[in-house]
């Protein structure tokens, strides 16, 4: 094993991932009341949380995919750090050991007054025969293995009173809105922001856009087309914010220049349908996408009437 080996494997040993989080400026405090002996939970700020684990070793976002050792938190602050200027980084913290500083206690309070990440993190991967699981199903027509895929793709949670939610997400994955639906309610959480609601119906890279309005109507579009590969199913929650703007053209920006690609406006069909459709399609303008429009056909309605309308007509004798 070389020095330059001996020096990794010695930074990883010595540097705590807690004694990092606790002096990088701006520090992050613990949270006692919500850790535990093998998971410390550390809070920065209103909704920043990271998970140190493995007595130190080892560390996760709940909020998103990203793990790993002290060197991959480092860069998870500062991904323009090379290998070299991480371990430079590191050497003063060898064998320092955290003094776990407490963030000042939470006051007991509702959950709804958490971010909407954090809620989101809080509630139930969607199962079979739950109550939104029966709501989407029954109600909604929605085929089980649509849901079985969102699910798996954490685009559907179950929420509070068997309500399903739905997430917005940015470009890094993070849960930026929730829109939720019931049988008697449609809102959603406090908080947020608009982005996009996201399905995949393959793998990336995507040269297929189809944007509806609601994510159910998302949804329903993709079991209709069973879902077609190569497509990105999204929702914009109704009105366009710039959040949700930008959204998009990223989205468009990428599939700029490949042959074949497509921005698919699935917005209802009614007036405010066709006012999103022709924004949709000045967006794909300006990025040089080929646009299409997807109209339900059933004036005033949407892709999910389609879709109930599809599953009566195979039930009727």
């Amino acid at each position: 094993m070389t020095t330059y080996d001996l020096e990794i494997e010695r930074l990883r040993a010595e540097v705590s991932c807690a004694t990092l989080l606790e002096r990088l400026p701006p520090p992050w405090l613990l949270d006692r009341a919500e850790s535990t002996k093998n998971c410390l939970k550390y809070r920065r700020g209103a909704s920043e949380v990271l998970i140190v684990n493995h007595a130190g070793r080892g560390w996760w976002d709940p909020q998103s995919d990203a793990r790993g050792d002290v060197f991959d938190l480092v860069q998870h602050f500062d991904p323009g750090l090379n290998f070299g200027q991480v371990r430079k980084l590191l050497r003063p913290f060898a064998g320092l050991s955290p003094t776990f500083p407490e963030a000042p206690r939470r006051r007991e309070h509702d959950p709804r007054e958490l971010p909407p990440a954090e809620r989101w993190a809080l509630r139930p991967r969607l199962r079979p025969a739950s109550p939104g699981w029966r709501y989407l199903t029954q109600e909604r027509r929605l085929p089980e293995y649509i849901l079985e895929a969102a699910a798996a793709a954490d685009a559907l949670r179950e929420g509070a009173y068997g309500s399903p939610w739905f997430a917005h997400r940015d470009e890094t994955g993070r849960v930026t809105h929730v829109e939720i639906r019931a049988p008697n309610f449609r809102g959603s959480l406090a908080g947020g922001v608009k982005t996009l609601f996201r399905f995949p119906g393959g793998d990336p890279p995507f040269s297929r856009l189809v944007v509806a309005e609601a994510p159910i109507d998302a949804l329903s579009i993709a079991a209709i087309e069973q879902p077609r590969p190569h497509t990105l199913y999204a929702a914009t929650g109704g009105g366009m914010g710039p959040a949700t703007i930008e959204a998009i053209e990223r989205i468009l920006a990428r599939m700029a220049g490949v042959r074949d690609v497509v921005f698919c406006s699935a917005a209802d069909a009614n007036p405010a349908g066709e006012r999103y459709a022709a924004r949709h399609e000045k967006l794909a303008a300006k990025a040089g996408v080929a646009f299409a429009r997807l109209r339900p056909p059933i004036e005033h309605g949407d892709w999910n009437d389609i879709l109930q309308q599809q599953a009566k007509q195979r039930n009727t004798p």
